[in-house]
C-alpha cells in the first residue's frame, strides 16, 4: 500500500464515509485518480490528486464554486483536504455524452445543442479574475511540443517544427483580432459533459476537468467540443453547432470559420504532441489509438483557404500511420492502458 492509498480511509472517516464501498472510475490524461463511493443510499465521488506530482485541488474547487455561482452544474464540494489533494465531490452520475451517444446516436443534435448553448451563455459573463490567458503567445508557445515529441516520435527532424510558432503567432494575430478571451473550459468534449435531464436550463449540464480554465478565444471550446479526440462527431451536426454559435453570440460566421479552423489546428497538434509524450514518457499507450482522429482533425482544418501558409509550412509532417503507431507503441516504456 502506498502512502496516498493509506491516507485515504483517514480522509473519508473525517468526511463521514469511513464506512462506503469504493469502486475505481476511469481516469483521465493527468495523475488524478477517481473512485465512486456508496453508503447508505448515498453516493459521492473521490478525487486523489498528488501535490507531489503537480496537482493542486484548490485550481478546482475555486472554479467549481464560480460556476456554481452562475448556476452551471459543477460537482459541489462535500469535503477537502487541499494540502493532502483529496476531495470529495458530488456524484453527477454516469450520463456521459460519450456514453449516451455510444448507445443511442440519434440525440446527437440535442446534446451538442445544449452544449454549444452553453457555450454562448459563458461567454457572456465576466471571466474571473484568477484564470490565466490563453492568447496568441500562450497558444504559439505549446506548438513548441511539435519539435520535442511529435517530431521525434515519428522519427522525423525537430527541427523541421522550428518555424511553426511564429507563424502560428502571425496567422492568428491577423484572424483573433484584439477582443477580450472568454472564460474557456478547455477540456469540453464528451467524456467530460454529464447530461442531467432533470435540471432545467444550462444546469443540464454536468460539468467535468475545468481546472484548467483560461481566457481564450470564444471558438477555443467549440473546437474542443466539435473536433473530440475520443469520438467522431458527424460533420452535419459540426457544421450545425457552428452556424448556432455564430448566431448565439453574433459572430460573423466565415470569420468564425477560419479562426475555428486555425485553433482546431493548433490543437490538433498540441495532442499529437501530447499523445505521442504520454505514450513514450508514461508507457500509456492507449492514447495512440485516437491520433489518426486527432490527424483527420488536422488535415480538415489545413485545408481552410485561411491557412495556406500554415498549411504549406505543415506539409511534410509525418502522419501517424499504422505502421509509424506500432513503432512507437514498441518504444513505450512498461505499457500500460
Amino acid at each position: 500500500m502506498t502512502p496516498r492509498e493509506a491516507a485515504i480511509p483517514g480522509f473519508l472517516a473525517a468526511a463521514g464515509w469511513g464506512a462506503a464501498s469504493r469502486q475505481a472510475l476511469a481516469g483521465d490524461a493527468s495523475a488524478r485518480r477517481y473512485e465512486r463511493l456508496a453508503l447508505a443510499g448515498r453516493s459521492a465521488i473521490l478525487m486523489d490528486a498528488p501535490p507531489e506530482k503537480g496537482e493542486d485541488v484548490t485550481r478546482f474547487t475555486r472554479m467549481a464554486a464560480w460556476l456554481l455561482a452562475q448556476g452551471y452544474s459543477a460537482p459541489r464540494l462535500l469535503a477537502e483536504d487541499a494540502a493532502g489533494g483529496f476531495l470529495l465531490l458530488e456524484d453527477l452520475g454516469d450520463d456521459l455524452f460519450a456514453r449516451l451517444l455510444a448507445t443511442d446516436p440519434a440525440q446527437e443534435q440535442m446534446l451538442y445543442a445544449a452544449a454549444a448553448d452553453f457555450l454562448a451563455d459563458l461567454g457572456k459573463r465576466p471571466v474571473p479574475d484568477f484564470v490565466q490567458p490563453l492568447d496568441g503567445p500562450a497558444l504559439e508557445a505549446l506548438l513548441a511540443w511539435v519539435g520535442e515529441w511529435y517530431l521525434p516520435a515519428m522519427g522525423a527532424d525537430p527541427a523541421a517544427a522550428s518555424a511553426l510558432p511564429a507563424a502560428f503567432g502571425r496567422l492568428y494575430s491577423a484572424l483573433a483580432g484584439d477582443g477580450p478571451g472568454v472564460l474557456s473550459l478547455r477540456d469540453f468534449h464528451a467524456e467530460n459533459l454529464i447530461w442531467l435531464p432533470g435540471r432545467s436550463g444550462h444546469a443540464r449540464l454536468g460539468l467535468l476537468d475545468f481546472q484548467d480554465a483560461v481566457a481564450a478565444h470564444p471558438a477555443y471550446d467549440l473546437v474542443s467540443l466539435l473536433q473530440d479526440a475520443r469520438r467522431d462527431v458527424s460533420p452535419a451536426v459540426e457544421a450545425a453547432m457552428i452556424d448556432r454559435f455564430a448566431r448565439s453570440t453574433g459572430q460573423d460566421r466565415d470569420r468564425l470559420c477560419a479562426i475555428y479552423a486555425l485553433l482546431g489546428a493548433q490543437r490538433a497538434l498540441r495532442i499529437l504532441s501530447v499523445f505521442a509524450r504520454l505514450c513514450l514518457h508514461l508507457g500509456r499507450t492507449r492514447y495512440l489509438d485516437f491520433m489518426p482522429r486527432v490527424w483527420g482533425h488536422l488535415a480538415r482544418n489545413l485545408a481552410h483557404p485561411a491557412l495556406g501558409n500554415l498549411a504549406t509550412l505543415l506539409a511534410d509532417l509525418r502522419e501517424p500511420t499504422p505502421a509509424a503507431l506500432a513503432r512507437l507503441r514498441e518504444r513505450s516504456p512498461c505499457p500500460t492502458p
